[in-house]
């Protein structure tokens, strides 16, 4: 009596496998979590975009030397809001948290001064710091050089002249 022939060939056993591996990572991809600091990135962003805007408001009403250091400052913290939504698109792709700009039109509100700069730099600095010791790598980087020049910028840049800040 002859033999049967195997129902399973080798190959086939291994081209299953391999498919199963492959869908088995496609399914846990696509269900994955974000990472748990992108909230965390997402509140560094909104929090230098509102240190730009208060910033300019200042700016607008600054003496004329002031009024340009208030604008690099305000540079600046655009340019840490830019570098932080890049991150956070490569973090999670066209996922990515979009800015939330609110407007708020208080006719009677006083306008910033260079004061409540330096006092919202000094939040940001610390924020900033805190987060970067808790990450490591490129983010870690990034939010120690945030925290350096909103430091710098508090402290040099906004100290009032012939005084300490």
């Amino acid at each position: 009596m002859p033999s049967a022939l195997p129902i399973l060939s080798r190959r086939r056993v291994l081209f299953g496998a391999a498919a199963l591996a492959l869908l088995g990572a496609t399914a846990s991809a696509c269900g994955s979590t974000p990472p748990p600091e992108l909230d965390d990135l997402t509140a560094q962003r909104d929090r230098a975009l509102a240190d730009s805007q208060l910033a300019k408001d200042a700016a607008a009403g600054a003496r004329p030397q002031q009024a340009k250091a208030l604008t690099v400052v305000a540079d600046e913290r655009s340019e840490h809001a830019r570098a932080l939504s890049e991150e956070l698109i490569r973090m999670v792709g066209d996922d990515a948290p979009t800015t939330t700009t609110t407007s708020t039109t208080a006719a009677a509100a006083k306008p910033p001064t260079s004061d409540d700069v330096v006092d919202a730099l000094k939040q940001s600095a610390e924020s900033a710091a805190k987060l970067a010791a808790q990450l490591s790598g490129y983010r870690a980087g990034l939010l120690g050089s945030i925290a350096a020049a909103c430091t710098a910028a508090h402290t040099v840049m906004l100290a009032p002249a012939g005084g300490t800040p």
